[in-house]
């Protein structure tokens, strides 16, 4: 924000601005100083400030901060790891003062394109109101080794530069001053060995965990100790500890002591507890224990006996009453298994008594029950059947089996089908067959029960009834047969006699003879339908033929009643699937109806 005002406040050109003005300016915005950098052949320098110890600087060699100022001079928003980037603004972390390193600065670049220079304006540590006791370190270890005494050193150690060539044995750096190079960023360096502890933070590094040292420094027997730190958007460092070993061991003596004494204290204790405890509950956990092992044997009188009320004693109250329950729910078992076993004898002579061959069959087509009329009807015992499956259904319904089976598989609730079936002995068998899905309690089919019925005798009836009922046809058709048999008949007799009396053959004459022949021929042939049963064949047939066949039949008949038959049939085919006397009965039945 500071930036921001100044750039307000400020000449856009930096030759209209002086260091008296910038002086005021941090003053007025609450910083202690303003500096203006400006862009050279090949640097960056600050031209005016509001310190003139800043004035001349170079920038050149400060890194990333170089990095930052080009980017910044050339628009774009700045890309270094360090730092906080916004747009037109990049503020850098805490760094000693170029100008003096006995300050601690906090700086600001601001440049917005419209000037030809940065704006840095920067607050350094001694205008924060207790700086050193909020950010210093050193403050945060003086305080810690006053709370442990036993704590000797707290060193901060930059692993990049710790153990360089140009590191004193104290961590002093000459070429690395800065706080971001320092080979000690805060703390003391006064336990130190250089070789030592640097393989130690290198194996603290690679680890990932803290690293302990054993060792003596200064003729002290200490331990010391390297913890990594990882920052994400920083260079890892880590912190030593050294702490006095005597302070150490005293304390794990003590501690140690006090430790044995209380364990031998509640070794003591728990002893004399537990042989006072020994006999008071043992013998209620023994009584328990024999009572459990009788109620596993089946025993569940007498109960159990224990006249205390703590923990044992509601424990033999609980198994009292699981006892009390486990008895009464073993009689009702008893009672509902007698029950079953009378509804199982009752259901094994109902379905041995009836006549219908009732057989179960598992999802694999494998029997695994049958009754007596199923070895009546198909031959085959209940032994016979588990031991070799039967071959029950024939080929020829195969398929229309397994889509029916499908389907109450899916749910579906299917009537009887009238089938065949095959006997052991290798004939057809007519059956009404009545099939349903047994299923478990998560409703997945188990098995499949047959209910088959034998339709053999009921089937010759119902042929019998429909012959009979042919044969009423043919009588009430036997008139009108003959009537139309002897109209040709007439025809050819009196052609027969004309040519006998002229003696000579007339090929129109003989035409006549052989069409009226034919007509005769196709009415006995109809009649013929009718009177002897025929061979089931279904073909595609044309309604207006087989109407018309119909038709001729009965003409004849008609005419007796008075009775003409006019047509209008389509010029295109009516093409069925059907079996053709069958159809022609059907017609006849229809045009004979009162």
């Amino acid at each position: 924000m500071t930036a921001i005002l100044a750039s307000y406040e400020l000449d856009p050109d930096i030759r209209n601005i002086n260091n008296e003005q910038l002086k005021a300016l941090s003053t007025k915005l609450g910083v202690s100083n303003i500096s203006l950098l400006v862009k050279t052949a090949d640097d960056i320098i600050v031209a005016r400030s509001s310190d003139p110890s800043e004035i001349g600087l170079s920038t050149r060699g400060m890194g990333f901060w170089y990095v930052a100022f080009l980017e910044l001079f050339a628009g774009q928003q700045v890309s270094v790891d360090q730092g906080q980037s916004l747009q037109h603004f990049w503020s850098g972390p805490f760094e000693y003062s170029t100008s003096n390193p006995e300050y601690i600065d906090k700086w600001g670049y601001y440049y917005d394109g419209t000037r030809n220079y940065i704006i840095d304006p920067f607050v350094r540590s001694t205008a924060v109101s207790d700086y050193v006791k909020i950010m210093s370190p050193d403050e945060i270890i003086r305080e810690s080794k006053a709370v442990n005494p036993g704590i000797l050193e707290i060193t901060g150690i930059n692993p990049k530069t710790f153990g360089a060539t140009s590191m004193l044995p104290d961590g002093v750096d000459p070429k690395n001053t800065k706080l971001r190079n320092r080979p000690i960023q805060y703390g003391t360096y006064t336990y130190g060995n250089v070789a030592e502890d640097k393989a130690a933070i290198r194996e603290a590094l690679n680890k990932g965990e803290p690293v302990t040292l054993d060792t003596k420094v200064m003729g002290k027997r200490v331990l010391k100790s390297f913890i990594p730190i990882e920052r994400p958007e920083a260079a890892d460092y880590v912190i030593s500890v050294v702490m006095d070993y005597q302070a150490i061991s005293s304390v794990i003596r003590e501690q140690l002591f006090n430790n044995i004494t209380t364990s031998v204290l509640l070794l003591i204790i728990f002893l004399l507890a537990s042989y006072v405890l020994a006999g008071v509950v043992t013998r209620p956990i023994q009584d328990i224990l024999a009572k459990v092992n009788d109620v596993a044997k089946g025993k569940f009188e007498p109960p159990l006996t224990v006249s205390s009320r703590d923990e044992l004693g509601q424990l033999a109250q609980r198994i009292n009453a699981m006892t009390s329950h486990l008895l009464q729910h073993t009689n009702r078992l008893g009672q509902t298994l007698e029950e079953n076993r009378a509804v199982k004898e009752h259901l094994e002579s109902v379905i041995n008594g009836t006549s219908d061959a009732i057989h179960t069959v598992d999802m694999e087509g494998r029997i695994i029950s049958t009754n007596r009329a199923f070895e009546d009807l198909y031959g085959w015992g209940a032994e016979d059947a588990l031991v070799k499956p039967p071959y029950l259904v024939p080929a020829t319904v195969q398929q229309q089996e397994s889509i029916r089976l499908q389907q109450l598989k899916d749910g579906a609730s299917l009537p009887p089908v009238e089938t065949v079936r095959l006997k052991r002995d290798g004939s057809l068998v007519e059956v009404s067959v009545s099939s349903s899905v047994i299923r478990d309690e998560e409703g997945q089919p188990q098995s499949v029960v047959h209910v088959s019925r034998d339709m053999t005798e009921r089937n010759r009836i119902e042929e019998l009834l429909r012959r009979s009922e042919k044969l009423t046809t043919v009588g009430q058709l036997a008139a009108g047969v003959a009537h139309e048999i002897r109209n040709p008949l007439t025809t050819l007799r009196g052609f027969l006699q004309l040519q006998q009396e002229k003696k000579v053959l007339v090929p129109l004459h003989i035409d006549l003879m052989l069409s009226e022949l034919d007509r005769i021929n196709m009415i006995v042939s109809e009649f013929l339908i009718l009177a002897k049963p025929q061979a089931v064949h279904f073909q595609q047939r044309d309604l207006r033929h087989i109407v018309g066949d119909v038709i001729s039949l009965l003409d004849s008949q008609a005419h007796l009643f008075g009775i003409e038959f006019t047509t209008h049939f389509l010029g295109v085919p009516a093409m069925v699937h059907c079996e053709e006397n069958q159809l022609k009965q059907v017609f006849i039945n229809v045009i004979k109806c009162d």
